[in-house]
């Protein structure tokens, strides 16, 4: 039988993998990949009051998408990037012995992205992460840590007086704090959201609330009570 042994191995980044990323995101670019236009919108601040349409049809190089890669490493330019790893004390890590989920982002069936998009940017405090397509059929926002992917469909996929009788949840977020879920409730209450079940304390120790969405999705937010 093979043994396994923990591996410790000296961990950079490494120049030429960071060369081909940059080269990746330029070609993203160059083939209107919409999500690479939220990354440059993040990093770049002459980008940051533009659509991703505008992004995506703006003049955009390969010392443009270096730089994106070398913020992403904490570095103010390319040349500064390239300077830091030669200069840099090489950092351990070991290997990790399974793999580690980081995230999960559940997606929302939806009749109208750019409606759905509006309600939770205007009514929920959310931002647009992305918006994919012509019109648009796919798209992302967030909150805080919380992202949402809203994917089109011509009709409801559940039949709405079901999903309200079993209050099939379409997402779950949760905040840390008594305080926070109070705050939340009140301020979507404030921005006239229609709620499917109001802030109510549960036996099991949680205070939650479910929001409904324009197609019908239930959207609970959950904190200690």
């Amino acid at each position: 039988m093979p043994t396994y042994d923990l591996i410790v191995e000296v961990y950079m980044p490494n120049l030429e993998n960071l060369k081909k990323q940059s080269k990746l995101i330029l070609r993203w670019h160059r083939e209107s990949h919409y999500p690479v236009a939220a990354q440059i919108r993040e990093h770049l601040p002459r980008f940051q009051d533009m659509s991703d349409s505008e992004i995506l049809a703006a003049n955009f190089k390969l010392s443009d998408a270096q730089e994106i890669v070398a913020r992403e490493q904490g570095f103010e330019s390319w040349q500064a990037l390239k300077t830091g790893l030669l200069t840099a004390s090489p950092k351990t890590r070991s290997s990790p012995s399974k793999a580690k989920i980081v995230g999960a982002e559940p997606q929302l069936f939806v009749t109208n992205i750019e409606k759905s998009c509006k309600f939770f940017c205007e009514k929920l405090s959310f931002t647009l992460v992305f918006s994919y397509g012509k019109p648009p059929y796919y798209a992302q926002v967030a909150r805080d840590a919380a992202r949402l992917n809203l994917r089109f469909v011509e009709r409801e996929v559940i039949a709405s007086a079901v999903r309200d009788r079993e209050e099939l949840l379409s997402a779950s977020m949760t905040v840390a704090s008594a305080e926070e879920i109070k705050f939340l409730y009140l301020e979507f209450q404030a921005a006239g959201v229609a709620f499917h079940q109001k802030l109510k304390k549960q036996p099991w120790g949680a205070r939650n609330f479910i929001v409904k969405d324009p197609d019908g999705n239930l959207l609970l937010f959950a904190g200690p009570a």
